[in-house]
């Protein structure tokens, strides 16, 4: 049914629906029904998923469910329905959801406006308590061809996760992760890593070519692809370029480590659940995904056996544009999964919004992320807001052409740079580099991970929220538009602060072991006649710098003979590096050797850039200090 196909029908069945929130009688009945009432903000619907309340004849008692929706059917076909030509609402019963609501379907396709006074109708029922659509989710990063390269999303740097830096306190021992996700496909860099999960993608043919349409995508999205529903094989059996993301989260996770091969994992000795809950095409129901978190954490879920490996954190690398009261289902999965012992991690989206308007990422008692790139600036297409708990890496394999895109305007990206992505396993025993918040999310499970094996007794979810952004470094307000919650994520300091050891030193030179490298990789502008500085605070250390300390300079700038640069020593002296040198080339990039020994080393050390004439501008990309 169009949303133009009968708009007589559509006004009376609003206003019955406002007639039976307003005559039922008391305020409270009114307050509690538009609470129960999510959005319907898609073309058409024909699955609901309704909760009744406790102690109602119709919970947990399909008859008496389908007799009392049956009558909110007969009122409603009573008005000469739209495609039904008078006949009554047909309802039928799909399956009982592990949070104790049901999945019903309409025998009939009913349009956004339809629908919402539809579910506003059956809300008015005092036993009902909450009605919302079964919506679509889908996976949130999109794979690129596969490439290896150096993992610096988990370097022990200003813009890594400091994860070899944890390493020494924990590795992930007797932890298990459930990846809810879409499956997982065979991997020589995984397979050691990997226990029996279960396939919950329930739909056989998935959507319908006008569902699939608003997603870009073909008919039958969001299908199980297998041709038999649920089933114990958690298999990715999609063909589509999706079709790796679970297998690329759990990669980051928990690929396995010092075989001589491939990538590391982040918590390389726990073992990682793999769920389906996503289908053909990286798209999945609410249901399933409900049922999937439910079952992933040691929940019963009807008509399937139980998991073996109840999970002790659960990566949701997936979600959808819309507040989390939208979706109560979520809430009552996430709040199961809670009460089970688990700790929920989720992506706060790729859609450059508030978060608080991301669905799994805005409910209760959920660790949300957003992503980072390979400079520590928020990437430009990661969800932001005050309810940001953590920030992970999560890469750029393209970006805009500008650093960050206003607020709330859809993701674009012109320049493609696949190295600044984040590195994992994919089909065919290979690696790939993915961009996204889905990315950055399993960065912060495997850090979970690390915190759970290191920890004396289990961290409840709260407890971990605290660590994370006890520990976190901070990113100032200019590298992150809109909010990063406490910060980049450290794992190092995050297991140091469960094992009570002082948070491992900074990184040392692979040269000298005993030297460190300090960075500095935040953007600095250079204009015209003007001097800007960036700075490197050292401490911890003793004694003097040496007399062979290393500078390394990457500075942007289209006319290099402008520029004059000068290291400056925490007791003001300046150091020369260059003195408008080069003529009208671009950049200075490259490396300096210093007798810095009359310096101590602890202090602010600056780069200083005087940019000494006009028309040429550029910036301080990075630079770091080796001593």
């Amino acid at each position: 049914m169009t949303s133009g196909s009968n708009p007589g029908f559509r006004r009376t069945l609003l206003a019955m629906a406002t007639a039976g929130l307003l005559l039922g009688g008391t305020a409270a009945a009114q307050d509690l029904n538009a609470a129960r009432v999510a959005s319907a903000a898609e073309p058409e619907y024909d699955s609901f998923i309704v909760k009744y309340r406790a102690g109602t004849p119709e919970r947990g008692n399909p008859a008496a469910m389908m007799r009392s929706l049956g009558g909110n059917g007969r009122s409603l076909g009573a008005l000469g329905a739209g495609n039904g030509k008078g006949k009554a609402l047909g309802f039928s019963h799909g399956r009982r959801l592990a949070t104790g609501a049901d999945l019903v379907r309409t025998d009939r396709k009913l349009d956004r406006v339809e629908a919402q006074a539809m579910m506003r109708l059956i809300a008015a029922n005092p036993d009902v308590e909450y009605i919302q659509p079964n919506y679509k989710q889908r996976a949130l990063s999109t794979p690129n061809d596969p490439r290896f390269a150096e993992q610096w999303h988990y370097a022990n740097s200003a813009t890594g996760a400091r994860v070899p830096a944890a390493w020494d306190q924990a590795d992930g021992s007797g932890v298990v992760v459930a990846v809810v996700d879409s499956g997982i496909v065979a991997h020589n860099d995984l397979n050691a890593n990997i226990l029996p999960g279960y396939d919950m993608v329930s739909s056989v043919n998935g959507g319908s070519s006008f569902e699939c349409s608003r997603y870009g995508l073909p008919a039958g999205c969001g299908g199980s692809q297998d041709g038999n529903g649920r089933d114990a094989d958690a298999t990715d059996a999609s063909a589509s370029t999706t079709g790796v993301h679970g297998t690329h989260v759990a990669g980051t996770i928990a690929a396995v480590t010092n075989n001589g091969t491939g990538v590391a994992g982040i918590a390389f000795k726990a073992k990682v659940v793999p769920v389906r809950a996503l289908g053909k095409d990286g798209l999945g129901d609410t249901a399933d995904i409900a049922d999937g978190i439910i079952w992933a954490s040691g929940g019963s879920v009807a008509g399937l056996p139980a998991n073996a490996n109840p999970a002790e954190v659960i990566n949701l690398s997936l979600g959808g544009d819309r507040p989390c009261s939208d979706t109560p289902a979520y809430q009552d999965a996430i709040n199961t999964a809670i009460a089970n012992g688990s700790v929920v991690v989720a992506a706060a989206g790729n859609s450059n919004i508030d978060v608080a308007n991301a669905t799994p990422a805005s409910c209760n008692n959920v660790i949300s992320v957003a992503a980072s790139d390979n400079k520590g600036n928020r990437a430009f297409y990661s969800s932001w807001g005050a309810t940001i708990d953590i920030t992970a890496p999560g890469g750029e394999t393209c970006s805009p052409s500008t650093e960050f895109l206003p607020l709330n305007q859809a993701p674009s990206c012109t320049r493609s740079h696949d190295e600044e992505g984040v590195l994992s396993t994919v089909a065919g025993n290979g690696y790939a580099f993915f961009q996204g918040t889905s990315m950055a999310t399993p960065h912060v499970a495997g850090i979970v991970a690390l915190i759970q094996s290191a920890a004396s007794t289990p961290k409840t979810p709260a407890q971990i929220r605290t660590i994370l952004a006890d520990t976190a470094r901070p990113i100032a307000a200019s590298k992150c538009p809109g909010g990063c919650g406490p910060g980049l994520i450290d794992a190092a300091a995050a297991v140091a602060a469960v094992t009570g050891n002082d948070p491992v030193d900074p990184p040392t030179d692979p040269v000298d072991p005993g030297r460190q490298t300090y960075a500095n990789t935040a953007d600095v502008g250079i204009r015209d006649y003007r001097k800007v500085e960036s700075a490197i605070s050292v401490s911890g250390r003793s004694g003097k710098a040496p007399t062979d300390a290393v500078i390394r300079v990457d500075i942007r700038h289209t006319y290099r003979g402008d520029l004059r640069v000068d290291l400056v020593a925490p007791d003001g002296s300046a150091y020369l590096l260059a003195n408008r040198s080069g003529g009208g080339t671009d950049n200075i990039i490259g490396s300096a050797t210093l007798d810095l020994s009359s310096e101590t080393l602890n202090g602010t050390w600056k780069l200083r850039v005087n940019d000494n004439a006009g028309g040429d501008v550029g910036y301080i990309n990075e630079w770091s200090l080796t001593f």
